[in-house]
């Protein structure tokens, strides 16, 4: 028996999910589609029943992809019941998909969440006459809490014993209609109250304030930031780099060299060296980057991200900055994953999904890779900068944010197309529920490792082979005139440049030895920052857009990192 979970966006459908199904979910994107769905499982008595979180929509007429795959799967996926969630508050918004669905005579048992957050604003709704109004159930919840959850539980049981008498038969109506039906409830069903605003009311005022607004996102990014950079080094040194060098690496290269002892498939599955971080070993350093380098802030990030959206918070910071991400060729909920870069720039990538058009994807995508550097390369080049003074560092950064606001800028200009204008819903201020936070950051984690491990560990073979067979260092040779022509650097710099395409915290770190002076460790940092990503960037950014978007992207990365670099050797030469 199949279940489909439906409602407007921010109605608390996941936590509602979360409830009925436990911990045994499946997180997938719709076929032909980015747009992601989760899937999981009620067992009551004797019967396994299949529910599906569909994704957030207004109307089962579309008017994003997102709301199109709500549509289709509606639609073709053939539901036995659907369970309705809709929000206590407002009524007016979430009764028209409401009456779409009871229309289509499929059994529905509406969900009436934040029941809790409808009383404290003095909204009082006749649950019974509703009922009658609407000819099915409806339940008052509080899902963060668990109120009302059992009684949908009892609702689904009694569908299961009484199917036949469970047919909704409610007229097909026009759009005038639909609104008039709505107007009729809220005036005899729902009364209003007069209240004073709360203080998460005011806050959410404060939030979207032009002023007020712009100094809360500061203070927010900076918190989730340090919080996620705090928590992600954490997990690195005390946890995961003990776990790696102590126990796993002398394992792994133990028990590969005692069955090839050396020779080709050592490595390959070890690598050259001694360092198992920079040995390109498919089981050596494959591994480390994924589980010691991504992992962490993938999950702190995740983690603060499920945080953000479940308060109420990601909305507002959309449309405070949307008219300016508008002429970069974004709207404003493009923010997200230019936030996320800075921690890390694979989780980034991958987020561009929520973003809706092919132009915009790229876009995204292209300024987070190019001007975008990671929690790790930021503090390599703070630690490396910050003795010659805080200047240096400024000109790294400044340049980067110079390059990311023209590099938009002419992106939105050249790319045919326009930036769609953002509608969402702005959900109220409310405190999340920890166990559905807890679960949806463990669904998009686990996501990204079925999704990343596979390619990351193509890259790293891929890599390793070039070494083996002296490609890289014939690369090598060939670029050293090039880049002490036009960089200004030395040849033992262009090993840590091209090694950028690993790891660019690590070369970054590696012109630490190399005795550059100021000037040249500015050069040297901004180029890597605007040169290739790293391989785990570089794959998720195949993936995500494909070879021929991935070849424009790595273009504009060359031409960019050259030029970019050969400006600021001029200007550094000229100002010394």
């Amino acid at each position: 028996m199949k279940i489909l979970l439906m409602g407007n966006p921010n109605v608390g459908k996941s936590v509602v999910f979360s409830r009925l199904t436990g911990v045994n979910v499946m997180a997938s994107n719709y076929p032909g589609t980015t747009v992601g769905y989760t899937k999981g499982s009620l067992k009551i008595g004797k019967n396994t029943l299949e529910i599906i979180d569909v994704p957030g929509t207004y109307s089962l007429t579309p008017s994003c992809r997102a709301e199109e795959v709500a549509r289709d799967m509606f639609l073709n996926e053939n539901p036995d019941l659907i369970i309705n969630v809709i929000d206590a508050t407002n009524l007016e918004r979430n009764l028209y998909l409401t009456l779409q669905i009871l229309e289509q005579g499929i059994p529905t048992i509406i969900v009436m969440n934040m029941w809790d957050v409808a009383k404290r604003r003095g909204i009082h709704i006749n649950i019974e006459k509703l009922e009658d109004a609407l000819k099915t159930v409806v339940i008052p919840s509080v899902a963060v809490t668990g109120e009302g959850i059992i009684q949908v539980v009892d609702s689904i049981t009694h569908f299961l014993d009484n199917k036949n008498k469970f047919k909704p038969s409610f007229k097909k109506m026009q759009d005038n209609e639909r609104w008039a039906f709505i107007g009729t409830i809220l005036t005899n069903l729902q009364k209003i109250e007069h209240r004073h605003p709360s203080i998460l009311e005011r806050l959410e005022d404060a939030s979207v304030n032009p002023i007020s607004g712009f100094l809360i996102a500061i203070f927010v990014i900076f918190v989730t930031l340090q919080v996620v950079v705090g928590l992600g080094e954490l997990l690195i040194d005390y946890i995961l780099d003990p776990i790696y060098f102590d126990y796993y690496g002398p394992f792994i290269t133990n028990v590969v060299g005692s069955i090839f002892p050396d020779g080709f498939i050592n490595e390959i599955l070890i690598g050259t060296g001694y360092e198992y971080t920079e040995s390109f070993g498919l089981l050596t350093t494959g591994v480390y980057v994924i589980f010691a380098v991504v992992l962490p802030f993938i999950l702190t990030f995740y983690f603060m991200l499920g945080l953000l959206e479940d308060f109420g918070y990601l909305p507002r910071l959309a449309v405070l900055i949307d008219s300016i991400m508008h002429k970069l060729g974004l709207h404003g909920y493009s923010i997200i994953p230019v936030i996320l870069g800075f921690g890390c720039n694979v989780p980034a990538v991958l987020s561009t999904r929520i973003l809706e058009g092919k132009r915009e994807k790229f876009i995204a995508a292209a300024i987070i890779a190019l001007s975008v550097p990671c929690m790790a390369q930021t503090a390599v080049i703070i630690g490396l900068l910050g003795r010659y003074g805080i200047q240096y560092i400024a000109i790294v950064y400044g340049t980067l944010f110079l390059l990311f606001v023209s590099l938009g800028f002419i992106l939105n200009k050249l790319l045919k197309g326009e930036s769609p204008e953002i509608f969402l819903e702005i959900p109220p201020y409310r405190i999340p529920h920890f166990k559905t936070l807890l679960k949806k950051t463990w669904i998009r984690v686990k996501g990204f490792l079925i999704e990343a491990i596979p390619f990351v560990s193509v890259g790293i073979l891929l890599i390793n082979i070039l070494y083996i067979i002296g490609f890289m260092d014939a690369l090598t040779n060939f670029l050293a005139p090039i880049i002490s022509t036009l960089l200004g650097l030395p040849k033992d710099a262009v090993g840590a440049l091209l090694l950028g395409f690993l790891r660019k915290d690590i070369a970054t770190a590696m012109l630490a030895p190399l005795n550059l002076t100021a000037n040249q460790l500015v050069v040297a940092s901004t180029v890597l920052a605007v040169s290739f990503p790293c391989i785990a960037t570089f794959v998720v950014l195949l993936k995500e857009l494909g070879v021929k978007d991935l070849l424009k992207i790595v273009s504009l990365m060359i031409i960019l990192a050259i030029t970019v670099g050969t400006i600021l050797n001029i200007v550094l030469g000229v100002l010394s």
